[in-house]
């Protein structure tokens, strides 16, 4: 390990300063580090040139720089300055013991799926995106439904009127997905969860599926014509209609230091109130 880049999000107050001690604490390791300020949104990707990434803010930081670092099998050490942490699960105050174990190569690291889309537009594939949360095609204003067909593997499974759909990793079924009454899934599964959103129907429910399928969505005529695809909440694709969504399991996975199924649960127990007793 010899260059580190430090993913500082700007929207959290302690991030700067704890920045500037984790990098003094790398110089007396002999790791070069360099830091990229990140507001909540970013087109770059600047972790080609590191051997490891720290990311300073919330599951959404971690979210960014586990899309940038997938291809380059790039581990992400996640410093939680967040409200929820159920992916960042280095807390502020053992940061330095967790980095210590880590750089000696004691450290758990997970591999977590994440989920890629292609949008193919007249035969050609116009855009294309990963996730380590979910893929999301709505309207790009709330309170307006939109038609879409959705198939996986050539098989129709439905057609809906919705505000939308949600495509959910196991990582990504506490987000999103959940609030919109999906399952959550144990992050050591690999699975897929379609999520409807508000579904103009009485029947539809969200569904698992095997991550070796394809799901297709075709884009319908619908009221509004200001359709989106979003990556993880961040990144952001325009649709048209008669636009196909081919979506499947991405060919890298995430590499998260400290994301232990423990902390999963941990995070289920003290962030999302789940005892199951009468003050839940």
């Amino acid at each position: 390990m010899k260059k580190c880049l430090i993913i500082v999000n700007t929207e959290k107050e302690k991030s700067t300063s704890l920045a500037k001690s984790i990098s003094a604490y790398l110089d007396q390791k002999g790791i070069e580090s360099s830091l990229f300020h990140f507001d909540g949104f970013s087109k770059k990707n600047p972790v080609k040139n590191c051997d490891f990434v720290i990311t300073l803010g919330g599951d959404g930081t971690v979210l960014f720089a586990a899309r940038c670092c997938a291809a380059y099998h790039i581990p992400v050490f996640p410093v939680n300055l967040g409200e929820f942490g159920f992916i960042a699960g280095v807390q502020p105050a053992s940061w330095k013991k967790c980095l210590e174990t880590f750089l000696k190569g004691k450290a758990p690291v997970a591999e977590r799926s994440l989920v890629s889309a292609e949008v193919i537009r007249n035969g050609e594939i116009v855009s294309s995106c990963i996730g380590l949360n979910d893929i999301v095609i709505s309207a790009r204003e709330a309170v307006s439904t939109i038609s879409l067909v959705v198939s996986y593997n050539n098989q129709k499974l439905t057609q809906l009127k919705s505000d939308g759909v949600i495509f959910s990793t196991p990582t990504g079924s506490t987000g999103y997905s959940s609030s919109a009454g999906g399952p959550i899934i144990d992050p050591e599964l690999d699975a897929f969860v379609f999520t409807p959103i508000n579904a103009f129907s009485l029947s539809a429910r969200p569904i698992v599926l095997n991550p070796e399928g394809e799901i297709s969505v075709d884009v319908q005529e619908s009221r509004t014509k200001d359709i989106v695809l979003t990556s993880d909440g961040q990144k952001v694709c325009p649709l048209q209609k008669d636009d196909v969504v081919k979506v499947r399991r991405a060919a890298d996975k995430a590499l998260l230091v400290y994301c232990t199924t423990e902390n999963f649960y941990k995070a289920l127990l003290s962030k999302r109130n789940w005892s199951g007793g009468p003050n839940a």
